[in-house]
C-alpha cells in the first residue's frame, strides 16, 4: 500500500513535533526533481534554509511514450540517493520529517506502481502522487500571502495559471473568493511536440500558437465574465521571464510583467533549439524543452483577456506544503471557506435555492455537532457534509425528476475548488442520497467504495435527510430551534413556529435512515 491511515496521522502531526529540527519537502515534477529544506517556527510559519535541483526526463517519457524508461527511473534513484545524503547533513534523516510528492508526470505514467515501488525501495521514500485538486490546494497555500497582501485582491477577479508538461492548471478567484479550478491538457512538453511535428520554418510559430489558442479561448469561456481582471503566473517558466525581464525578486510580492516584453521575449526563445536555449541561458535541457511554449500560453493568455502586463509569484508548491505541514495538516478556516465559495457559485451556476441550501448546510453542522460522539467523524467530514447540503438540490437543473441522481452526476463532474477526487465522491453521494432509496452495495459509485467510506456516507447523508425535512417548504420558517441528545432520543424544539404537521410528516418519511443509522428515534416539538 502506498500510504496508511497511520502515514496520514504522521504526516499531520509532522508540523506539530518537528519545530526544534529541520523538515524537507521533495517535489518530483516534470523536468526536475525538487528540495526544500525548511524549520518550522512556533508561530505556524516555517523557514526556507536551502533549495536544490536536479533536472531529470519524467515527462518527456510520460508525456510522449506514456510510461517512465527504466534509465529514467534509475536516474530520479540517483537524484533522490543524492539527495538523502544532503539531508543527513541537514540533520534530516528521520522519514517522518521528509514529504515526498509526483504530480502529472508520474501519476500519468501507465508503470507509476512500478517506479514508486522502485524509490521506496532504494531509496526509502515513500513517494505520495498529489491528484490535481491537491496541487491546487498547494498552490493556493503558497501564492496565499501574496495574493491576499495584493491592493487588487478584494476588488478584482484573478486567474491564477500555472503551465505544466502536461496540463495548464488554473485558478479562479472572484473578489478574493474562490470559484473554480480548472485542468486543460495543454502542457509545455505536449506542444513541444507539436513544434517538433511542425518542423522548422516561417509557420512552426503559427501552428502552435492556432494550437494553443484553442485552449486559451477554452479557459476565457470558463471563466468568463470577469471583473477588472488579474492574471497571476506560476511555475518555473514565468519565473525565468521575470529574471531576464525585471529586478523584482520577492518571494512575498507579485511582480508585474510587461506583456509586450514578454511577447518579444516568448518569440525569440521559440526561434531557438533546445540546444541553443541551454547554451544562451545556461538551462537544464529539461527546461529548455518547455520554456517556449509555456511561454506561448502566457503571453496568449494575457493578450485574450487584453491585458498590458502580467503578475509573476516566486513561490512554489514546495512552499504551498510547508505551509500545511506548519498548519499541523489541517485545513485553515480560510481554506475551508474558499472551498464553501466555490461551492456557493456552483449552486449559483445550477440556479439552486441558495436561501435553502444555506438553510439546510447550517443546520447540518449543528446536528453534526449534536451527534459528534455518535459519530466519531473529523472535521473534514463536517465540510463534506455541508458542500454536500449546499449542493443537494443542484441536479434539479437538470430535471426535477430524479434530482438527486442528477446532483450526483454534476458534482461528480463540477470544477469544484479544493476538494479532492475522493471527498468530491463523497460529497456527490452524500448530496445523491438526501432524499429516496437507502444506500444500497448495488448503487453506483457507492458499492465500489470501501467499508469505513461506506459507512460516512451513510452517517452523513442521514444527517442531511433529517436537515433537509426541517426545510421542506423552503421558507426556512424554524427560525429558533434547539437539539439535545435524551433517551436514544433527538428531541427538536421549534420555538414560535406554529404548526409542526407538515416538518412532522416529512421527518417521518426521511428521519429512518438516522434512526437506523444511530439508534435514535427524532422528535420534533414545539416551545
Amino acid at each position: 500500500m502506498r500510504s496508511t491511515t497511520a502515514d496520514r496521522k504522521n504526516d499531520q502531526s509532522r508540523g506539530r513535533t518537528a519545530n526544534a529540527l529541520p523538515v524537507a519537502v521533495i517535489e518530483i515534477g516534470t523536468s526536475s526533481i525538487r528540495l526544500a529544506v525548511a524549520v518550522i517556527k512556533p508561530d505556524r510559519g516555517f523557514t526556507i534554509l536551502d533549495s536544490f535541483q536536479k533536472a531529470v526526463t519524467l515527462g518527456k517519457d510520460t508525456f510522449t511514450r506514456g510510461y517512465i524508461e527504466p534509465e529514467t527511473t534509475e536516474e530520479c534513484v540517483r537524484v533522490l540517493r543524492g539527495f538523502r545524503r544532503l539531508l543527513q547533513e541537514y540533520g534530516v534523516a528521520d522519514e517522518r520529517n521528509i514529504t515526498a510528492v509526483a504530480s502529472s508526470a508520474v501519476r500519468e505514467a501507465a508503470n507509476r506502481d512500478a517506479f514508486l515501488d522502485r524509490i521506496l525501495i532504494a531509496t526509502g521514500l515513500d513517494v505520495r502522487v498529489i491528484d490535481p485538486a491537491e496541487v491546487n490546494r498547494y498552490t493556493y497555500l503558497a501564492v496565499r500571502p501574496a495574493l491576499v497582501a495584493a491592493p487588487f485582491w478584494k476588488r478584482a477577479d484573478t486567474l491564477v495559471v500555472e503551465v505544466g508538461g502536461g496540463s495548464t492548471e488554473t485558478l479562479l478567484f472572484r473578489r478574493g473568493r474562490a470559484e473554480a479550478a480548472h485542468l486543460y491538457r495543454l502542457g509545455s512538453l505536449r506542444l513541444r511536440q507539436e513544434l517538433e511535428q511542425a518542423g522548422s520554418g516561417p509557420r512552426i510559430y503559427e501552428v502552435v500558437q492556432n494550437h494553443v489558442d484553442r485552449t486559451v479561448a477554452q479557459i476565457i469561456s470558463s471563466v468568463a465574465p470577469l471583473h477588472s481582471p488579474r492574471l497571476v503566473a506560476l511555475g518555473a517558466d514565468a519565473r525565468f521571464a521575470a529574471s531576464r525581464l525585471t529586478s523584482m525578486r520577492n518571494r512575498q510580492e507579485l511582480t508585474p510583467l510587461d506583456v509586450r516584453a514578454l511577447s518579444k521575449l516568448t518569440a525569440a526563445v521559440l526561434r531557438l533549439s533546445p540546444d541553443e536555449l541551454v547554451r544562451r541561458y545556461e538551462l537544464p535541457y529539461p527546461d529548455a524543452e518547455t520554456l517556449g511554449p509555456s511561454l506561448m500560453v502566457y503571453t496568449r493568455l494575457a493578450r485574450a483577456l487584453k491585458l498590458t502586463r502580467l503578475l509573476v509569484s516566486e513561490t512554489t508548491i514546495r512552499n504551498g506544503i510547508l505551509a500545511e505541514i506548519a498548519a499541523g495538516g489541517r485545513w485553515t478556516e480560510d481554506y475551508r471557506r474558499q472551498i464553501i465559495n466555490s461551492a456557493l457559485a456552483l449552486g449559483r451556476r445550477y440556479a439552486v435555492d441558495s436561501k435553502h441550501a444555506r438553510y439546510v448546510a447550517r443546520l447540518c453542522q449543528r446536528l453534526f455537532h449534536v451527534m459528534k460522539k455518535e459519530h466519531g467523524l473529523d472535521p473534514r467530514s463536517e465540510l463534506i457534509l455541508t458542500i454536500a447540503a449546499l449542493l443537494h438540490e443542484s441536479g434539479a437543473y437538470v430535471s426535477r425528476s430524479a434530482h438527486h441522481k442528477h446532483s450526483l452526476y454534476l458534482i461528480l463532474n463540477s470544477d469544484l475548488f479544493g476538494l479532492g477526487s475522493e471527498d468530491i465522491l463523497l460529497t456527490a453521494l452524500v448530496a445523491r442520497y438526501h432524499r429516496r432509496a437507502h444506500p444500497q452495495p448495488t448503487h453506483e459509485y457507492y458499492g465500489q467504495l470501501d467499508r469505513p467510506a461506506r459507512i460516512r456516507v451513510l452517517k452523513l447523508a442521514a444527517l442531511l435527510r433529517v436537515a433537509d425535512a426541517l426545510d421542506s417548504g423552503h421558507l426556512q420558517r424554524l427560525r429558533e430551534l434547539d437539539m439535545t441528545l435524551q433517551d436514544n432520543r433527538l428531541i427538536i424544539q421549534a420555538a414560535n413556529a406554529g404548526s409542526l404537521a407538515v416538518e412532522q410528516h416529512r421527518l417521518q418519511e426521511k428521519a429512518l435512515l438516522f434512526e437506523q443509522i444511530y439508534g435514535t428515534r427524532v422528535v420534533l416539538r414545539s416551545t
